[in-house]
C-alpha cells in the first residue's frame, strides 16, 4: 500500500463532490471534476497551504476538530468519517497492540445465519478476501468459475492473478478496484499486500496508490458464468465489526433472466471451509 492514504482518501473524495452539493456555483472553466482544493479549505475553515500539506502528505495528523470540518465540504457519511479517523490514526505508525491476524475461523452463530441464507448465494470473507464460509448456492455460483480454488479460496488472488477472472469480470477494473478498497479497509496486512505486489505489478499498485478504503455496501455485479452466461447480480455486503471486520456478501439476481439461469445451474453439497 501507499505510505499517503489520507492525502489519497482527501483527494478522491475531494473529485466526487459536485460545486451543487455545496452550494458553489459549477462555473464553466473547471478543468477536472469535483472541488477546487481552495473551495475545499474556504468551506472547512482552514488554509489552501494547510490542506495541500494534508493531501500531499506533508502533514498526517490533523486534530478531530479539522477532522469534522473537512468532513462537511467532503460529503462523508458516518463510515467515510469512522474511516478519515482510522486513517489519521494509522498514520502514526502501526500498533501491535491494535493489530490482529485476519480472522481465519467462522464461529457456529454466523454458519448458522448462512444455513438460513440458502438458496442465495452467500459468502462470508475477512478483510484479505479469504473466504471462510459460503451457502452452497455460493458454490453454484462461484465453483465453475474458479473463484473457489485454493485452501482457502482468495477473492483477491482470483482477481489479480487468475486469468479467468478477466472472463468472468466484464467489468473487472470496477471489481478490482473495489478488492483494492475492501483490501484497504483495515488495518495493514503488509505481508499480504507485499505478495500481491509481487505477483500483479502495476495492476494492484497502480490501485493501491490511487483507490481509498470502503468498497461499496452495495451495488450491481455483472458476471459471464462459464455455465449459466451474462448474469446480473445485485449484491449487499454487511461488516460484522464484532468478529474482526469479516464481511457477510449476499448476492441476488437483479433481473428474471439471471433468476433462470440461476435455477439451472447443477446443484453442489456445501463444503464447509
Amino acid at each position: 500500500m501507499g505510505d499517503n492514504e489520507l492525502g489519497v482518501f482527501l483527494r478522491v473524495r475531494r473529485g466526487e463532490v459536485t460545486p451543487a452539493e455545496v452550494g458553489l456555483p459549477s462555473g464553466a472553466r473547471r478543468r477536472t471534476p469535483g472541488l477546487r482544493r481552495s473551495e475545499v479549505a474556504m468551506l472547512a475553515g482552514v488554509s489552501v497551504e494547510y490542506l495541500t500539506r494534508l493531501e500531499q502528505g506533508r502533514y498526517r495528523h490533523p486534530s478531530p476538530q479539522v477532522l469534522a470540518a473537512l468532513a462537511g465540504p467532503l460529503r462523508l457519511t458516518a463510515a467515510e468519517r469512522a474511516h478519515l479517523y482510522r486513517l489519521t490514526r494509522a498514520s502514526a505508525g502501526p500498533c501491535s497492540a491494535l493489530v490482529t491476524d485476519p480472522l481465519r475461523t467462522v464461529r457456529p452463530g454466523l454458519r448458522a445465519l448462512l444455513d438460513q441464507l440458502e438458496p442465495a448465494a452467500a459468502m462470508l470473507a475477512n478483510q484479505v478476501g479469504d473466504v471462510l464460509a459460503c451457502t452452497s448456492g455460493f458454490r453454484r455460483l462461484a465453483g465453475p468459475t474458479g473463484m473457489l480454488d485454493g485452501d482457502p479460496p482468495n477473492l483477491n488472488r482470483f482477481v489479480f492473478t487468475d486469468p479467468r477472472a478477466r472472463e468472468v469480470y466484464p467489468d473487472w477494473a470496477h471489481v478490482a478496484d473495489e478488492q483494492v478498497a475492501a483490501l484497504k479497509d483495515g488495518p495493514p496486512r503488509p505481508d499480504f499486500t507485499d505478495w500481491l505486489t509481487a505477483m500483479a505489478g502495476d495492476e494492484f499498485t497502480e490501485r493501491a496508490d490511487r483507490v481509498p478504503g470502503l468498497p461499496r455496501p452495495h451495488g450491481l455485479l455483472r458476471l459471464h458464468h462459464p455455465q449459466a452466461g451474462p448474469l446480473r447480480l445485485a449484491y449487499e455486503m454487511m461488516t460484522l465489526p464484532g468478529d474482526n471486520g469479516l464481511r457477510l456478501v449476499v448476492h441476488l439476481p437483479a433481473d428474471e433472466a439471471t433468476t433462470e439461469a440461476l435455477l439451472g445451474l447443477a446443484p453442489l453439497r456445501l463444503v464447509a471451509q
